[in-house]
């Protein structure tokens, strides 16, 4: 792609649209909005803009399609795909100043916020009212919402809950033209022609920005119980996971992890945890509601399906303290990892009844190819997260090798019925092994909807495709 350099006259017309204090040139904020969480990939823009209101990014955006000009929207920057890495230079265009909840609806359940707003400041803001939103990705803490819509973001709880496709009613959308448009409607039905809502969620930016968002909220429950089963192999953990919804129950979350992650993580985090000697495997498992005697009914039926398959050991948390720590063990996982090895982290999903062949499938491919690996993730609807470790491949092997391993993964994913992620999107790093799951008409289609809204190409150019 050939983009438009930023010269004087450019960063002055930006300069004048958005305000000076508002637009950054120095190195130093070009390095730190150059990458994301994405491995150590780093690609500086040419020019960082923080604007502060709807009219602001629609300036913006009509300059920099008039001169053809890249821009690249960027969130809380935790993101594990590459889309906010600025691959082209151009524009970085941060959303860090919309941070406003602009209102928490009692009377119909909804609340309109701003992109910028933290996810868990949300969270914790509709709870003072009694309600939830159960939307949180483990970097909840940090990530921005509007990040969290584009890229069709979950967490532990869509087991129970569905993903954010499910809480997002409307959007205020700033197209790549600078044009201003709402995307559908505030009420629960949508039967009103193509469904622009939905296309924008999970579109990384590359249809338009999004400058507000109006969320479902539903009532908060008032109990929790947390449980920690222990097993002795990975594929009995795995196996427990569909038996568990057969039985009839629907926790509120199903996690899983290995027996390494864990080490990794208790001791990167400094967490008290008893890690008995026989116990490889892990399923976090938990239920919510208004019923405590509903909610232990439910936890013996767990606990038989477990000891079906296996589990050594469950522990109850059964203090505040203690559910926090185990679920800051699962929360910092990707952390701890990351601070141990070199990695690269794929985001596979399955149907949950084939998570034993998966993993067995990801060990076997491991061994062959010559990498370790590391997996956990939101067992309960499917999704696995598989951290790749360098371990003891050679440099040449990690660069050149490792690419026909996440293949053998990921055509392994699509025979089970699967696809290549599950949350954490498409952007740069994943964008060539589309055509692993979608045939060339399918991203043809796709291309298509991109040119629609983005005939100069400029808005996050080089991600999906």
């Amino acid at each position: 792609m050939e983009f438009t350099k930023i010269d004087a006259e450019i960063l002055n017309e930006i300069k004048a649209a958005i305000g000076e204090g508002s637009v950054f040139t120095d190195q130093e904020s070009l390095i730190n909005y150059g990458h994301d969480e994405t491995e150590d990939l780093k690609f500086p823009p040419e020019v960082v803009v923080k604007p502060a209101n709807t009219d602001e990014v629609s300036a913006l955006l009509k300059i920099c399609n008039r001169h053809h000009v890249p821009v690249t929207p960027r969130g809380g920057g935790t993101g594990l795909s590459g889309a906010a890495l600025p691959i082209y230079g151009g524009v970085l265009l941060s959303m860090e100043k919309f941070k406003s909840v602009i209102e928490i609806d009692t009377d119909n359940l909804q609340a309109t916020v701003e992109p910028g707003v933290i996810t868990e400041v949300f969270i914790n803001a509709v709870g003072v009212h009694g309600l939830l939103y159960p939307v949180d990705p483990s970097s909840k803490g940090s990530c921005f919402i509007g990040g969290n819509v584009a890229h069709g973001s979950g967490g532990p709880r869509v087991v129970k809950y569905g993903t954010i496709r499910e809480y997002i009613l409307n959007l205020e959308v700033v197209l790549p033209s600078g044009e201003v448009i709402w995307t559908g409607a505030n009420t629960l039905k949508y039967a009103s022609g193509y469904n622009l809502t939905q296309l924008m969620i999970g579109s990384e930016g590359t249809l338009g920005v999004v400058t507000k968002i109006v969320t479902k909220l539903i009532p908060k429950p008032q109990q929790s119980v947390l449980m920690l089963g222990s097993f002795l192999e990975n594929e009995q953990a795995c196996g427990a996971v569909s038996a568990i919804f057969r039985a009839g129950v629907l926790p509120s979350a199903l996690e899983f992890m290995e027996r390494k992650g864990v080490e990794w993580v208790v001791k990167f985090d400094n967490i008290k945890f008893d890690l008995k000697e026989n116990a490889n495997a892990f399923l976090m498992i938990e239920f919510d509601g208004d019923d405590i005697n509903t909610i232990f009914n439910d936890c013996e039926k767990v606990n038989a399906v477990l000891e079906q398959f296996g589990c050594t050991d469950v522990l109850f948390a059964d203090t505040a303290a203690q559910k926090e720590e185990l679920w800051r063990m699962r929360r910092t996982m990707a952390e701890s990892v990351k601070s141990n090895s070199v990695y690269k982290e794929e985001d596979t999903v399955v149907p949950r009844a084939a998570l034993p062949k998966l993993i067995n499938g990801i060990k076997e491919i491991g061994l062959r190819y010559g990498f370790e690996s590391i997996c956990y993730g939101h067992a309960g609807d499917g999704n696995l997260h598989i951290n790749i470790l360098k371990a003891g491949m050679s440099d040449d092997d990690w660069k050149n090798k490792l690419k026909e391993g996440i293949v053998e993964v990921f055509e392994l994913t699509i025979t089970l019925g699967g696809t290549i992620s599950g949350e954490h999107g498409i952007g740069l790093v994943q964008k060539e092994f589309m055509p692993i799951k979608y045939s060339e008409i399918s991203l043809n289609i796709m291309r298509g909807i991109k040119n629609v809204f983005d005939p100069n190409g400029i808005l996050n150019p080089g991600k999906i495709f």
